[in-house]
């Protein structure tokens, strides 16, 4: 909205970026609205998730919180229970299904997350390939990515482009894209992974995107630092 300040600008970018602690640190913001007051919650959860505390996601998240919340809660107690995967899966087809709530996009955000970790990723498409969010369009990157569709890629990133071009989330996607395609690709990869360095905190994420751009282009003694680096920073992170 023209005007209306976006309270959460810096609790996404951190969790973007991998900044989870900050994340979790700073996500006490006053005057929120009920529904930015849900979207903080489930960044914050979400990077516990990153840290691999699923339990304590799990404990606080009540049957009682809305939605979103519960999906949230949904990928901590798939990620926390490899064993017991299908019962999760089974409860995310229900809500999927489930014309009240089947269209969150939170819910089908998770959902996407879910079967791409299982690599069913024409059943994540069914629930992310709608976009809506940022975030959805994305994992919509992402997915075809893994699934070596880099047109469909690049139709999605251009989609990201359209709505906010300086968008974290569209430099990351572009960069994704970037190491995918390839040859004179990886040097624009390497550079927008070189602006994150310098506009924000240093990260796991960052460093370890520059050390694959490196490794692509040869530079294996910058590389071998970077990741040295980022193993110093590693927070233990599991998924997001």
């Amino acid at each position: 909205m023209a005007g209306s300040p976006d309270h959460l600008f810096n609790l996404r970018n951190n969790f973007y970026l991998g900044s989870y602690q900050a994340a979790i640190n700073n996500s006490d913001l006053p005057n929120l609205s009920p529904d930015d007051a849900v979207e903080r919650d489930c960044l914050v959860y979400r990077s516990y998730i990153a840290f691999g505390s699923y339990q304590l996601v799990i404990n606080e998240i009540d049957s009682s919180a809305a939605t979103p919340l519960q999906a949230v809660k949904l990928l901590a107690l798939y990620l926390s229970n490899p064993h017991d995967k299908e019962s999760t899966i089974s409860s995310l087809k229900e809500w999927l299904a489930d014309p009240a709530i089947g269209n969150n996009p939170i819910l089908r955000l998770i959902a996407g997350i879910i079967f791409t970790h299982e690599e069913g990723y024409n059943e994540a498409l069914k629930h992310t390939n709608a976009g809506g969010t940022m975030e959805l369009h994305a994992l919509n990157v992402q997915i075809f990515i893994k699934m070596h569709r880099s047109d469909y890629a690049e139709r999605q990133l251009r989609v990201m482009q359209q709505i906010d071009e300086d968008h974290t989330l569209t430099q990351l996607a572009n960069a994704w894209l970037n190491l995918a395609v390839g040859g004179s690709k990886i040097q624009e990869a390497y550079l927008i992974f070189q602006d994150f360095s310098e506009k924000y905190p240093m990260t796991g994420l960052i460093l370890n995107g520059k050390a694959v751009c490196c490794m692509h282009m040869g530079n294996f003694d910058e590389a071998e630092t970077l990741l040295l680096e980022a193993l110093n920073k590693d927070t233990g992170c599991k998924g997001s």
